[in-house]
């Protein structure tokens, strides 16, 4: 039951949302290249449907940084075909929802954090170049390398209105005092004030221009060519891949200010059927953003009606003030949109680079690189890979792999052979990062050893990699001439006989403990002998 109280503080902690997310979503929407009314309508529909089926009560959703810029990549992809765009937005949402489905919302928190900073840094970079030609009144080129190879002839260009007003926009933003930033957001001050001084001024420069009044329509984003379906699919999955992080980190951030715990997969089902209900109105995707829902929470917000009572607030400034803001010049817009990259940026890692190894340093430069210059997917894929091969590395050096060769005696302190046994004890993982230096130290073996064990009693893993090295080594070493004997924990025995389709494990001896395996190798060259 929700008290009068709380209903008072979900209310103004969605209200001051709204406010500050207001000039965002405007600046968001014209940098995708979907018109302002499109960011407006995203933080309207994503902001409610993520608030009424997620799974954090606090947070505020709507366009984001990461998302503006697949957004726009995709609208730069398909000029002129909105209803391509939509398809993917639509299917971006789906895709979350199926993220949700098969419980991959648990998984996002093991990204390694130099992926995330990496990532993060280059969108504000993106964003910031990005603005150049809006803060200088000169139309926006479609590309980073494009705005950098033409700055030049941008710089010529320059409308210096426009650089009058981006000017005063952007020292509003970072001069703004804390007394008051804590009362009202220098954006919003930005946006009213530079306007208005635009407008009393009667300043040449480019505008927001007529922002439709009155319901969207509704348009069912079906409408595409197959021979762009590769190009489509991988879009979706970026815009899905990049909301979903970018909504969980933010759900992390309000768990920390709440002490609560929100559901991750349930976030997604509501990110996605936001995301996916954007497209039907023409509205640009978005996911949990940080500032706001650090804003709401700080208002009071507690519950998901705090993101409801921000979508309609939003909704009331749409329906009777859209011809207010279409007077917008978008050189204020360029001015917020420069201070949200420098936002962005990971000053967190940037404080300690000096300090960090290089392994992380490594991982975090080259998904900033590929961020800014490649592709944002094709970054974040490169950053875990590399992050994960230079894991697997430090754990297979963590493991030990030794050799004993003399070994006297049995349980029963009868005399063995010292020459007749080779023992490899295993000490760690056993997975496809260590087997197969395993297999290097059986071809190091002596032609005159008669037996080989491999106790791999205290291996912590056993995967399918190194279960197939270890039937190689079976069938090298029995060409050798030698015996081979393992010695194994249960559990693994159990996978190694459940996996041994050709017989090759059930042909040898596998004991539980060193023991028992000299005693039968001692028996055996008893009988033998």
């Amino acid at each position: 039951m929700i008290s009068i109280n709380n209903l008072k503080n979900d209310v103004l902690g969605g209200i001051t949302a709204a406010v500050v997310a207001l000039p965002l979503a405007l600046a968001f929407g014209v940098a995708s290249g979907a018109g302002a009314i499109a960011g407006i309508y995203g933080a309207i529909i994503l902001g409610f449907f993520a608030a009424l089926f997620g799974g954090t009560s606090t947070q505020i959703s709507g366009p984001t940084g990461p998302m503006t810029v697949v957004t726009a990549t995709a609208i730069a992809a398909f000029p002129g075909d909105i209803n391509t765009v939509m398809t993917i937005i639509f299917l971006s949402g789906l895709i979350q929802i199926s993220f949700a489905v098969i419980k991959i919302g648990k998984w996002i928190q093991f990204i390694p954090y130099p992926v995330i900073s990496g990532f993060m840094s280059g969108v504000g970079v993106i964003i910031i170049i990005l603005q150049i030609n809006p803060f200088l009144g000169v139309d926006s080129q479609p590309s980073i390398l494009l705005t950098v190879l033409n700055f030049m002839d941008t710089i010529s260009q320059t409308n210096k209105d426009a650089l009058i007003i981006a000017s005063i926009t952007l020292g509003i933003m970072f001069l703004t005092p804390k007394k008051v930033r804590q009362i009202i957001p220098p954006a919003l001050i930005a946006l009213i004030a530079v306007t208005y001084l635009s407008f009393y001024l009667n300043l040449n420069v480019p505008k927001i221009g007529e922002i439709p009044t009155g319901l969207p329509e509704i348009t069912l984003p079906i409408n595409f060519s197959f021979v762009n379906l590769k190009e489509i699919i991988t879009l979706s999955i970026t815009l899905a891949l990049l909301g979903s992080i970018d909504s969980l980190l933010t759900s992390l951030v309000a768990d920390n200010m709440t002490k609560t715990k929100h559901r991750p997969n349930q976030e997604l089902i509501g990110q996605g059927i936001g995301n996916s209900i954007c497209s039907l109105f023409g509205a640009i995707p978005g996911a949990g953003a940080t500032m706001r829902t650090v804003i709401n929470i700080n208002s009071g917000g507690t519950t998901k009606i705090s993101g409801m009572v921000h979508s309609f607030t939003l909704l009331l400034i749409v329906l009777f003030l859209a011809p207010l803001a279409s007077q917008i010049p978008l050189a204020v817009l360029s001015g917020i949109l420069i201070k949200v990259g420098f936002d962005i940026l990971d000053y967190k890692f940037i404080k300690i680079i000096k300090k960090v190894n290089k392994r992380d340093l490594l991982v975090m430069v080259t998904v900033l690189l590929l961020t800014i210059f490649v592709d944002l997917i094709m970054a974040v894929g490169v950053g875990i890979t590399i992050a994960s091969i230079m894991a697997i590395y430090k754990v297979s050096k963590g493991t030990q792999i030794k050799t004993v060769r003399n070994i006297k005696k049995s349980s029963f302190d009868i005399d063995i052979d010292n020459n007749s046994i080779y023992t490899i004890k295993i000490n760690g993982e056993l997975f496809f990062g260590t087997a197969s230096i395993l297999d290097e130290k059986i071809d190091r073996i002596d032609d005159n050893i008669k037996t080989i064990i491999i106790d791999f009693k205290n291996a912590f893993s056993l995967d399918l990699s190194a279960i197939f090295i270890l039937e190689n080594i079976i069938d090298k070493l029995k060409k050798r001439g030698m015996n081979v004997i393992f010695i194994s924990k249960y559990r693994h025995r159990k996978t190694i006989m459940q996996l041994d389709q050709d017989d090759i494990f059930k042909k040898i001896k596998i004991f539980t403990n060193i023991d028992d395996a000299i005693n039968y190798v001692q028996h055996k060259e008893i009988v033998n002998g």
